[in-house]
């Protein structure tokens, strides 16, 4: 079979818009001029979240005012104060300092374990969209297999197999996300192919190479951005559980899941040392999934 044979799909839901109906009510009203408002509030709050962790990330000694590493015992178990906004830890280390210096860390592992999920998404994808009826029914069957398991618990059996450790982290967390970057792109490659576009290019007598690489793959990975986007959040959380279980950044790294780890020992006396992580990595996630879903309504032309 060609892979230029006529395959329609219908669009994927995650990536697909449902325009207002004409006429809807309060579609010009102010109730929707208020949802818009507020949606627009909420991208700009996500976006202001995300341009502070990344000044945090590339410039961590401008923004945190002691070293996250020194121990300072005099200091050890201080509350937030004008001094240390968000406390110490057992040892006296400045949690604020520790919180701006993890951004680093916690980013590069959600960053390279979604570029991993991506890519090895694009492979899977492409094959299934672009081969033949079996190729597409093996890659299938493939993926029904991955998304049998839960992602985390297909990360925690890949680093039984390996070995903790942030490398096998954050190859863990991308094996665990590529099946659902998979579905979503071999269902728009399939759809790409099917298209006017594609096969009039077909008709013109254009070359098979052309018609993928200047047609097909173009417009069918144009949302991978946004793919990205959304699963950078998820990555660093699924990454940030994986530390506070022991098998990540070894402690006293200062990063935000074994920041996590080390403060549920004093989670009582000492509630600053696992609040202020774990609002890091909330925060993290909220504004990557919120700016995600600004790019793909965007995409989607509403």
């Amino acid at each position: 079979m060609s892979i230029f044979s006529s395959k329609r799909n219908h669009q994927d839901p995650v990536l697909a818009g449902t325009p207002d109906a004409p006429g809807a009510p309060g579609t010009l009203g102010g109730r929707s001029l208020r949802r818009v408002s507020g949606l627009r509030a909420v991208e700009l709050g996500a976006a202001a979240v995300a341009l502070f962790l990344v000044l945090a990330a590339c410039f961590p000694t401008l923004l945190a005012p002691f070293d996250p590493l020194a121990i300072n015992p005099a200091d050890s178990f201080q509350g937030p104060s004008a001094k240390h906004w968000f406390g110490t830890d057992e040892s006296g280390r400045d949690i604020y300092s520790r919180v701006i210096h993890g951004a680093r860390p916690s980013l590069l592992i959600g960053a390279a374990a979604t570029a991993i999920g991506v890519g090895l998404a694009l492979v899977l994808g492409t094959l299934a969209g672009l081969g033949g009826r079996w190729l597409d029914f093996g890659v299938g069957r493939i993926l029904e297999v991955l998304f049998a398991l839960p992602g985390l618990l297909l990360a925690l059996v890949f680093i039984a197999l390996a070995g903790p450790g942030i490398t096998t982290s954050v190859i863990a967390v991308g094996l665990s996300t590529a099946p659902g970057y998979a579905r979503i792109i071999r269902g728009q490659i399939s759809q790409v192919r099917s298209s006017a576009m594609v096969e009039a290019a077909v008709v013109l007598g254009r070359r098979p190479a052309q018609v993928l690489f200047r047609h097909i793959l173009p417009n069918a990975l144009s949302p991978v951005f946004v793919l990205g986007t959304l699963g950078l959040g998820q990555a660093v959380v699924w990454a940030s559980s994986l530390s506070f279980l022991g098998l990540g950044a070894p402690p006293p790294a200062a990063e935000w899941g074994a920041m996590l780890a080390a403060g549920r020992t004093y989670l009582g006396p000492a509630w600053w040392m696992t609040f202020f992580p774990g609002a890091a990595i909330v925060l993290t996630a909220a504004s990557s999934t919120v700016l995600g879903r600004a790019l793909q309504r965007r995409v989607a032309g509403r």
